[in-house]
């Protein structure tokens, strides 16, 4: 029988070439563009979530003064619980490294994401209008209409303070 455990391991050196193609695959292009400033998530510090042998998802992430921004997270396949420990996973790591916030960026047609991190307690913290289309110069992969056929014009800002406790 197959082992079905998921496993969750900090990127290391050798990872980031696949992760680069997976990035790419999934973003359509190497770099991801939140609030103005373009990432290169491959060569972020990340989190890998493994199942059966196989990549079941990855977080990128950058930390800059009290905050550990979430860059990118993907599930191969959704709902199914990667993401969610990723979060977890992340949130510790915050923790470890004495960060005291997490935040993240979204967009607004991207209405599973706000789904999605508003039930693991992030707070909508900024709206930030026209910010996708300003991105759009920045990162021309990125659409004019996004999910659910809604026009991506603004990015969302959103925030989970962390406090000691292990969720």
């Amino acid at each position: 029988m197959a082992e079905n455990t998921l496993r969750i391991k900090p990127v290391v050196n050798t990872d980031r070439p696949a992760l680069g193609r997976f990035i790419a695959s999934r973003w359509g292009a190497a770099t991801a563009v939140a609030h103005g400033t373009v990432f290169r998530p491959a060569e972020l510090p990340g989190l890998v979530a493994v199942r059966d042998g196989r990549l079941a998802g990855l977080l990128t992430y950058d930390v800059s003064g009290d905050a550990l921004e979430i860059v990118t997270i993907d599930a191969v396949t959704p709902n199914g619980g990667v993401g969610s420990a990723l979060v977890t996973a992340v949130a510790d790591e915050a923790r470890r490294r004495q960060v005291r916030r997490l935040v993240v960026t979204t967009t607004n047609d991207n209405l599973d994401a706000l789904r999605f991190y508003q039930r693991r307690d992030f707070r909508l913290i900024a709206v930030r209008p026209g910010a996708a289309d300003e991105a759009r110069r920045l990162k021309p992969q990125i659409p004019e209409i996004g999910h659910y056929d809604i026009p991506l014009h603004d990015e969302l800002e959103l925030a989970r303070e962390l406090g000691s406790q292990q969720t």
